[in-house]
């Protein structure tokens, strides 16, 4: 990503977000697309306060998958068939309800860190219809499955593909894009 946004102009700086040197800049947003649950809520928190300028706002947000029952289950055992030892089960359970930690931990480094507001909660459901390839391209970069050993993961793709075959080529995946919103206190 880096490199694709330097390539389109942009200055880039590359660090974990805890341990980055702002540099003495400050920002009127810190937006967090898919990724805050890989930075300590806390200490994320208190570096977003250190470099947003008081009033800013710190917008957080993921996109979780709603699937059709029935999807969901014939994913699901996909998974189980491929890879009973798999260390996630994705489709096992509802898929909102497994995000409320991720959520809350969020919310929690927020209020833990002192300099923002009680940050607001906003649901915004959307779908997008897949074909069976555009669903497969970035399966294997989902959480964990980079790490699956080739032979695992080309199973699990072929097992995934006969299931979008089998619902005619395409199915519709609901989403609920969940936005965790705070101002900095001023």
């Amino acid at each position: 990503m880096a490199a694709f946004a330097r390539r389109a102009g942009f200055d880039v700086d590359v660090a974990r977000f805890e341990d980055w040197d702002p540099d003495g800049r400050r920002f009127d947003a810190v937006v967090s697309g898919q990724t805050w649950h890989w930075i300590d809520p806390v200490a994320g928190a208190a570096k977003a306060a250190e470099v947003l300028r008081p009033g800013g706002r710190l917008a957080l947000f993921w996109n979780v998958m709603d699937p059709a029952p029935e999807i969901a289950r014939a994913f699901a055992e996909v998974y189980v068939r491929v890879g009973p030892d798999l260390p996630f089960a994705p489709w096992s359970s509802a898929t909102l309800d497994a995000y409320s930690p991720i959520f809350d931990a969020a919310a929690g480094g927020l209020a833990e860190a002192g300099a923002f507001d009680e940050p607001e909660r906003w649901r915004f459901p959307w779908e997008r219809v897949y074909t069976r390839d555009e669903w497969l391209e970035p399966v294997p970069t989902h959480g964990g499955h980079n790490r699956l050993p080739p032979q695992i993961q080309a199973a699990l793709l072929d097992g995934i593909a006969e299931v979008v075959d089998a619902a005619g080529g395409r199915f519709t995946m609901r989403y609920v894009a969940v936005a965790l919103v705070a101002g900095r206190r001023i």
